[in-house]
């Protein structure tokens, strides 16, 4: 099946970006339906007593996420950063990423997990919902950290 290309102002709409929008439009759609951007922010401003377990759970998963944000960018500016181009199918055998693949998966399941267990202990979604809300948001956050272009090494 070919993905056809959307013809927008001058211009057309590339294959990834199509690809992207299959993770941004349902990611944005289970974070506006299930309100789930709107729970996590109300969790970390609790100031009850349960709610400082809670807070700490949300501030703990968010480290998480800006930690899959940080890593994810550094993977993508690898090019500029070593002055190489990296083959990102034979990750393995790189020495940079090797090392950074394991932890960026790593922080990717801790903070999902975390995630999902902060909004559905200590919020209304319940654990199915926050599973499902979670899910959303890391949806929503790869897409759109999938829109930004890789660099490209010009060599001389």
């Amino acid at each position: 099946m070919t993905i056809p290309q959307v013809k927008s102002i001058g211009r057309t709409t590339s294959k990834h970006t199509i690809r992207q929008l299959k993770f941004i439009i349902p990611g944005a759609v289970i974070t506006y339906l299930f309100n789930t951007h709107r729970v996590f922010l109300e969790l970390l401003t609790r100031q009850d007593v349960e709610g400082q377990w809670a807070r700490l759970f949300a501030f703990a998963s968010t480290g998480f996420e800006g930690l899959v944000i940080i890593l994810f960018l550094y993977v993508l500016l690898v090019p500029w950063i070593h002055g190489l181009e990296p083959d990102y199918r034979s990750w393995r055998d790189s020495g940079v990423l090797s090392s950074v693949i394991p932890i960026l998966t790593t922080a990717i399941l801790v903070g999902w997990s975390l995630l999902s267990f902060t909004l559905g202990r200590w919020s209304s979604l319940g654990y199915l919902e926050g599973l499902v809300g979670a899910s959303g948001l890391y949806a929503l956050t790869f897409g759109l950290l999938g829109l930004l272009p890789a660099p490209k090494v010009h060599r001389s």
